[in-house]
């Protein structure tokens, strides 16, 4: 390629990449060039230039209205019903035929601008099913007469044996037919600890593999995993309409229905029934047209939304649109996922007991020094926990891990064990420090055992600990009347524990994400309307699924993408404020909304009864216009 071509083709791709940029602004930017053009067309109208300000305005219509136009004309057409895009389209239109360019002009330029600010407010792009396919692999090692091939999940048929290697993603569901390993099933059932597993454990695709190499039979198509169950879900879930929704796309239709009659009826009864020029009637006809437009009721709204959203953000409370600003005030119930939202989502140290006759930074040190080895979550805790006790470790002499059960190795000629119970000796474990491990797992704590050559030398007890600020956000949601349940993959024990500490009204534990979609389709019914809070993949199809879904801005890139807000620093007691901000922005959208109603309805009288002009009934609609912005503008300081 010469240096021309080279050139040419430089500037071909910064042209695309230009307009690729701006693609999604492109009506926003419509909607303020028309401004900029009104304003132009207003000053030479002022100075006398009147032929040039007609050529500005109707340049200000098109570039405004195409897309309003556009979108009017095409659900016109799919719908076989007209609508208030239609409406506005005609009241402009309207302005100009009897004269009044600036009007109409900005009453195209206030309902684009409405249009553009909502499209980029609520129109965001979907990419959680496309960041769930990117954990889904691909790729898979068929074992066939004892011998590997990659091949695509897709070909995989139910009894394929499939080798999945240490730190690779399970690439279908199955039974593991040999080998142990631990799995982190964390975007599947929320589970901060990863699992062991054994000879027919079963295994769910888009787990990690985290110790050993396992073979897995293959148990479902791929096409019916239980990922693809959560994909699935969150499809099903977003296809759906709020009744809000509903509500108003009915509202539009009869709203549209009725000006559009009146106007007709205006156009000839008059001058038959009452006596009124040809002249007089079409002029009262074209007042209607322009006095009953929805600008003010389509202003009662989004601006109140957009500055609710604007205050929103800047306290860390992002809305992806106004319907999940709107729902928020009719709130009744609240379910969490636990790890990662009510908890901090990694296991800590919480007790540490140890045999008399040893100091715990002597225990820790033989711990720490066969612990650091591992990259299991537990072994990483009790490493840090070392650290922060100051006790010095180093290389183990020995080593061997025992997947499934723990790991065992020597550290200065001695002996050590650390696992489970089963692993150092089950009646020796429970019964130390009499009985001290039944307690610990009554509080909902994970015990690690530690045997030398003595005995059961330690029990350490790991928890993953709730945020500082998760009791004070449910004592501020229950003030709000809100009821608060958890929805978590964890045991019962654990469940009941962190319930009992976060002061939740109830729990609900072992939910695979199905059965949270179920269990919130039940809430759903008892409450009417119910928010989700979670973090991970996981949760995903509950998000979708509930009325409301808060991710914790800290969360997977799916949780963020499936919610309807998300809390940017993962602070909890900020539920509770935007719950205010909802109920703050209902009751000024209420007065908002009557107040233009009352408006269009006085300027719709005083039209009938031919005391209104036309420069009288621009200014009160447009005032009115302005007053419901201005009102809403208000909780932009809330």
């Amino acid at each position: 390629m010469n240096a021309q071509a080279k050139v040419l083709q430089n500037n071909y791709q910064k042209e695309a990449h230009w307009i690729t940029a701006i693609k999604p602004h492109a009506e926003l930017i419509a909607a303020l060039l028309s401004g900029v053009l009104i304003l132009a067309g207003w000053l030479l109208d002022k100075n006398g230039v009147h032929t040039t300000a007609v050529a500005i305005y109707v340049l200000a219509f098109v570039i405004g209205g195409f897309a309003k136009a556009k979108e009017g004309i095409e659900d016109t057409i799919a719908d076989k019903e007209l609508n208030v895009e239609m409406l506005m389209i005609f009241a402009a239109i309207g302005s100009a035929i009897i004269g009044y360019w600036t009007e109409g002009a900005i009453l195209i330029f206030i309902f684009s601008l409405s249009g553009a600010l909502e499209t980029y407010t609520m129109n965001k792009s979907q990419k959680e099913i496309s960041s769930l396919m990117e954990i889904q692999p691909e790729e898979a090692w068929l074992v066939r007469d004892g011998k590997e091939a990659k091949v695509h999940v897709s070909t995989l048929e139910i009894g394929d044996l499939i080798l999945v290697k240490p730190g690779e993603r399970i690439p279908s569901d199955g039974k593991i037919s040999k080998g142990q390993t631990t799995i982190d099933e964390a975007a599947i059932t929320g589970e901060s600890l990863p699992v062991s597993k054994q000879r027919d454990g079963e295994v769910f695709a888009g787990t990690v593999n985290i110790t050993g190499s396992i073979y897995v039979e293959v148990t479902k198509l791929a096409s019916e995993t239980l990922f693809q169950k959560i994909i699935q879900l969150v499809q099903s879930a977003q296809s759906e309409k709020s009744p809000s929704q509903l509500f108003i796309e009915k509202f539009e239709g009869v709203y549209v229905k009725a000006v559009l009659a009146g106007v007709g009826l205006m156009m000839f009864l008059p001058h038959f029934v009452l006596g009124w020029s040809w002249t007089e009637t079409f002029y009262r006809a074209m007042v209607l047209l322009v006095v009953a437009s929805p600008c003010a009721l389509v202003a009662s709204i989004m601006p109140a939304t957009l500055s609710a959203i604007s205050n929103g953000a800047r306290h860390g409370i992002l809305f992806k649109g106004g319907i999940h600003l709107e729902s928020l005030s009719n709130l009744k119930a609240v379910a969490f996922d636990k790890t990662g939202t009510l908890t901090q989502g990694k296991p800590e140290v919480t007790d540490i007991i140890v045999r008399n006759d040893l100091s715990t930074t002597e225990l820790l040190s033989a711990v720490a020094s066969i612990e650091s080895q591992s990259n299991h979550p537990l072994a990483q805790a009790v490493v840090r926990f070392a650290q922060e006790k100051n006790a010095p470790y180093y290389a183990p002499d020995h080593l061997e891990d025992v997947a499934g059960w723990g790991v065992q190795g020597a550290v200065g000629g001695k002996q050590w064990k650390i696992g489970k119970a089963d692993f150092v000796g089950r009646e020796d474990a429970l019964s130390f420090s009499e009985g001290m491990a039944y307690e610990l797992a009554g509080d909902g704590k994970t015990t690690v055992f530690v045997k030398d050559d003595h005995g059961i030398a330690a029990i350490i007890a790991l928890k993953d600990l709730i945020r500082e600020d998760t009791q004070h956000a449910l004592e501020l949601l229950h003030q709000e009347g809100i009821y608060t349940i958890m929805l978590t993959g964890d045991n019962k024990t654990t469940a009941k524990a962190i319930a009992k500490e976060a002061r939740l009204d109830a729990f609900i534990a072992e939910c695979l994400p199905e059965q949270k979609v179920d269990h919130l389709k039940k809430l759903i019914n008892d409450h009417q309307t119910v928010a989700m809070v979670g973090d991970g993949i996981n949760d995903a199809p509950a998000l979708a699924t509930a009325n409301i879904g808060i991710a914790m801005g800290e969360g997977s890139d799916v949780a963020l993408e499936t919610a309807d807000i998300v809390l940017m620093k993962n602070d909890l007691p900020k539920i509770a404020e935007a719950i205010r901000l909802s109920k703050k922005m209902k009751r000024i959208v209420k007065q908002n909304v009557i107040f233009s109603i009352a408006v269009i309805m006085l300027l719709i009288i005083s039209n009938f009864l031919q005391v209104l002009d036309l420069p009288f009934g621009v200014i009160g609609h447009e005032g009115s216009t302005i007053l419901v912005i201005l009102n809403g503008l208000r909780l932009l300081k809330s």
